[in-house]
């Protein structure tokens, strides 16, 4: 049997597997399965289960994009953090409020840190750091520590490190080897995210290594990286903050791998969000600067993506204008429900009639049971519904009617659909193509019933109601699309005011063609790829609209997992090359590559070695990493003057296991 790579991907809404031959990049076999969010090992074990060949030795690697540390930060989940700030200013940190930014209330300052020449700003506080620590350990899961200025000169990150490991016995993770970048408030709450994520990227792998040496599989096991590069596991588990973006970024690889295009712009369209990537040379374009997650401004080089609250199982309502809304919501398709659970089908049908009320849109949201919370429930109106949902689905109404309440709010719902605990499920744009036939897997009838109530509300034909929502998704996509490429959004204001804004003007003009006189056409220069089971429906509108070309490849319902594990391993190591000043004058050069300290006379001397041991510790990383015939290629970066950053950029295959 040839070599066969085992890739997954865990999405918003659907986890997705394919299985290919190394040699001849052939996909074997695909799935899908609903990602089962309450327990991530679930939907990944059905997967394997469903894509393991008979002998499980020729699977030679298996390789995973996750979604779990960016939805631990966007969800405010990551595990409770020590971060120490070594020198920083706390009040500068709170005349411009950056404590918002670090990802844990558990902040605290020291003496220490350095300047921009790499000097100590004062002794390091080590008793302090050690107090602090002993008072917190019972409180927090790991610390992060962050000094002012330590990509210039990291030593003082590295005694506060070891005075706590000699403390107390929880992870620390420092700032400088997240970034070697001068963005302190960036490079903390990197850190931060880090040390909140260990644990729960840990114990995510730890299962996953479980479930395949259960199943016979000795391959190595990789993830995704939010760049696109592929990491071995235990280096992974190190800096889990490195694999937020990790799905996006495997969907443009496995766009790229399935259409075999150069340059184009990758939209993949999936149940919770749909993600817009460009590839320029073969390549996915990289955030060199940072990325953002939720409202967290990181250090972390990842893929130049752009995701939008919409797709298949988003939330559809009417807002106060009476103006047809999808997402951002995500929720379960009545038609999924009802398949699973029979009586909600029955109880559709009699939606209606059923409440001595005018109908409603909430008559259709039915609120389930998922999972037992974690922690004691307080709370005597939250235990109530709780029981009442364990008993099987129920609609909003009817649930608020039975706690004798009025809103949701009374028996905290939104903080049990946060957590997992309750799931929630309506109208979505999936049961609107369980009416056209495009895709059909579940209670057509229940998806009707649905529609037709929430047709009949906002004085429209079913026919009206899908025309209206396919209309809302294609204008959305296009007008993210054009955002995301140009830098500029478009501001949209309420129908009833007048808006002066040539660029909405012409925008709306290249998309209706609205004006007897004057046109205007936005044109794509070049085509889209389409990935995502839905892409096929929804993406030929846009590609009309932009004047493009659309890419449809073979499997790109699974491209997602085929990205998995269709990348090469990437990484980056850097190093800074600084001036040593004395009386303004140059008097040597330092270069500061990670903890290392070294210096030089002469300014070559400094660039040659900053370039050999930025090479050697990239592929010493490479190796860790699971690479095989890594290529390096070194950059020199000004950085002002005679101040550079030098990096190594390696690129490798994935080291298969061996054959048993």
């Amino acid at each position: 049997m040839a070599d066969l790579v085992l890739g997954i991907d865990t999405g918003g809404t659907y986890t997705d597997g394919a299985l290919l031959e190394y040699e001849t990049r052939r996909i074997v076999d695909t799935t899908k399965t609903l990602t089962t969010h309450h327990d991530l090992k679930i939907c990944i074990q059905e997967a394997l289960d469903a894509l393991l060949p008979d002998d499980p030795s020729a699977i030679r690697l298996v390789s995973i994009s996750t979604t779990l540390a960016t939805n631990a930060i966007a969800e405010g989940k990551g595990r409770p953090v020590g971060l120490f700030l070594l020198g920083y200013d706390p009040d500068l940190v709170a005349s411009f409020q950056f404590e918002r930014s670090f990802a844990t209330t558990h902040f605290h300052y020291f003496e220490g840190g350095h300047n921009l020449h790499g000097e100590p700003q004062g002794p390091l506080d080590v008793d302090g750091i050690v107090r602090q620590a002993r008072a917190l350990q019972n409180e927090v899961e790991a610390f992060a520590i962050s000094g002012y200025f330590s990509p210039f000169n990291a030593s003082h990150e590295e005694a506060a490190r070891q005075a706590l490991a000699e403390a107390v016995d929880q992870p620390v993770v420092l700032g400088h080897q997240l970034s070697m970048r001068l963005n302190s408030i960036q490079r903390a709450t990197t850190a931060s995210l880090n040390a909140s994520l260990l644990s729960i990227l840990e114990e995510f792998l730890s299962a996953m290594r479980a479930a395949l040496d259960q199943r016979g599989v000795s391959a190595p096991l990789m993830v995704v990286h939010g760049d696109g590069g592929l990491v071995e596991a235990s280096a992974a588990a190190d800096r889990p903050v490195e694999t937020v973006h990790s799905g996006p970024a495997a969907s443009a690889i496995g766009g790229r791998f399935l259409a075999n295009v150069e340059k184009a712009l990758v939209i993949d369209i999936g149940g919770t969000t749909t993600d817009l990537a460009i590839l320029e040379d073969g390549q996915v374009t990289i955030r060199e600067e940072g990325t953002t997650v939720g409202r967290y401004n990181t250090a972390v080089r990842a893929a130049n993506v752009h995701s939008i609250g919409l797709g298949g199982d988003s939330f559809i309502s009417f807002n106060a204008e009476g103006d047809l809304v999808a997402g951002p919501a995500r929720v379960v398709p009545i038609s999924y429900l009802a398949h699973t659970q029979p009586a909600v089908a029955d109880d559709l049908r009699h939606a209606t009639g059923r409440l001595h009320r005018r109908p409603t849109p909430d008559q259709v949201e039915y609120w389930f049971f998922q999972r037992e919370p974690r922690r004691f429930i307080e709370e005597e109106s939250t235990r109530a519904a709780l029981d009442l949902l364990r008993k099987g689905p129920m609609s909003l109404p009817v649930l608020l009617e039975r706690l004798g309440l009025f809103h949701e709010l009374q028996f905290g719902g939104r903080r049990l659909i946060q957590e997992g605990i309750v799931g929630r499920a309506t109208l979505t744009p999936t049961d609107l193509l369980h009416l056209t036939g495009e895709f059909a897997p579940w209670d057509r009838g229940a998806a009707e019933e649905a529609a037709s109530l929430i047709a009949r509300l906002n004085k429209l034909t079913v026919e009206e109601l899908i025309e209206s929502t396919k209309r809302f998704i294609t204008e959305r996509i296009v007008a993210e699309v054009v955002a995301f490429i140009s830098g500029h959004t478009l501001k949209r204001v309420p129908s009833y005011v007048p808006y002066d804004d040539l660029g909405l003007w012409l925008f709306e003009e290249s998309l209706y063609h609205n004006s007897p006189y004057l046109g205007s056409q936005i044109s794509l220069k070049m085509p889209i790829v389409g990935i995502g089971a839905p892409a096929g429906i929804f993406l030929p509108r846009v590609a009309k609209l932009l004047q493009t070309d659309l890419i449809l490849p073979e499997h790109h319902a699974v491209a997602n997992a085929v990205g998995a594990v269709a990348g090469s391993v990437m990484l980056a190591e850097e190093a800074w090359v600084l001036p040593e000043m004395r009386d303004m004058h140059v008097t040597g050069y330092i270069v500061q590559a990670g903890a290392g300290r070294s210096k030089f006379y002469r300014l070559e001397d400094a660039l040659d070695y900053a370039r050999g041991t930025t090479r050697d510790r990239a592929l010493e990383k490479a190796d860790a990493a699971g690479a095989s015939d890594p290529h390096v290629r070194l950059e020199e970066i000004p950085a002002g003057e005679s101040s550079f950053r030098v990096r190594a950029l390696v690129v490798g295959s994935p080291r298969l296991g061996q054959e048993v």
